[in-house]
């Protein structure tokens, strides 16, 4: 069906990691894991810091609105997947992928926006502890995290009204798990150069500046910390950030080696690397944070305690 010049399709072909039969039962067992473990640990870190009260605090607060959104990352993606091996089908609805890219990007700058904020609140937290209550106030984090919800759907919506304009005439066999961005603008036969205008101006202002403020947040509190005389004091300050470092590096390390660069180079070993930050981070993150995290492993230890008490 044709509209003017543009291709009308209805359905795209997600091809997945492997179209190999034989591979498909290992990579059903192996994402139905990650995705469970995904959702269970992610699912603890909330209900343990909203059932501990001397975790009420804006960090924590941060944390558990993470988790929240790494759940809905991971399910935006996941189970469609899940499903398409089990009917052994590829084929996903036009709007539901222009939806389900909609959402991962939403999603993904969320994130980038809360590890942004938690940055922020490790640096008054280290550089200016006696303005640390004044400034991350309550009213501060909710007005915050509302301000993101709203500012975060500005880049998905414009990216999926340009994708509804674009032809899809050669071919709508996506090779990868999800409806990617860069995926579809491969596929593309129409002029992308104002879709790719976006990620580099737009997709930089939303994405690349939240990464500077986590940059600059670090390299004030290294200096503070450096400026400390006692190697305890230092080790204890840098002990808080730790967890934070870590899921900033597996986070960016990902991001940045697939998006700072033309669509047209996006090959099938990318679409691996978007399934790192999609499904392998969201799933590490409760781990990283509760292993490194004397605060958090009480209370999942006073959790499971409840609960043990709670069953008899």
């Amino acid at each position: 069906m044709v509209r003017g010049n543009l291709t009308i399709i209805s359905e795209f072909l997600l091809l997945g990691l492997s179209e190999v039969p034989g591979h498909q039962p290992l990579l059903f067992g192996l994402f139905l894991s990650m995705y469970l473990i995904a959702v269970a640990g992610n699912l603890l870190i909330i209900l343990a810091i909203s059932s501990t009260p001397t975790l009420h605090t804006p960090m924590y607060f941060f944390i558990a609105s993470l988790s929240c959104v790494d759940i809905c990352f991971t399910s935006v993606t996941v189970p469609k997947m899940l499903l398409n091996i089990q009917t052994q089908g590829q084929s996903i609805p036009y709007a539901g992928c222009l939806t389900q890219m909609y959402f991962l990007i939403f999603f993904l700058e969320l994130d980038n926006v809360l590890l942004a904020m938690m940055a922020y609140d490790r640096f008054v937290a280290i550089c200016r502890p006696l303005h640390y209550a004044a400034t991350l106030s309550p009213k501060f984090c909710v007005t915050s995290l509302s301000v993101a919800l709203i500012v975060t759907n500005i880049y998905p919506l414009v990216h999926t009204l340009l994708m509804d304009t674009l032809s899809f005439c050669v071919s709508v066999r996506i090779q990868h798990i999800f409806c990617e961005l860069y995926a579809l603008l491969k596929l593309s036969c129409s002029d992308i150069h104002v879709n790719e205008l976006v990620v580099y101006t737009l997709g930089s202002l939303l994405f690349v500046t939240p990464f500077l403020l986590i940059s600059l947040s670090y390299m004030r509190i290294f200096s503070a910390i450096l400026r400390l005389r006692s190697s305890q004091s230092k080790m204890k300050a840098f002990s808080t950030c730790s967890s934070h470092l870590a899921v900033v590096s597996l986070f960016y390390g990902t991001l940045f080696g697939v998006y700072l660069r033309p669509s047209s180079s996006y090959t099938v070993g990318d679409s691996v690397a978007t399934v790192l930050y999609a499904v392998v981070a969201p799933m590490l993150n409760p781990f990283i944070y509760s292993l490194r995290n004397k605060d958090m492993k009480g209370a999942l230890k006073g959790l499971f305690s409840w609960s043990r008490v709670w069953s008899w």
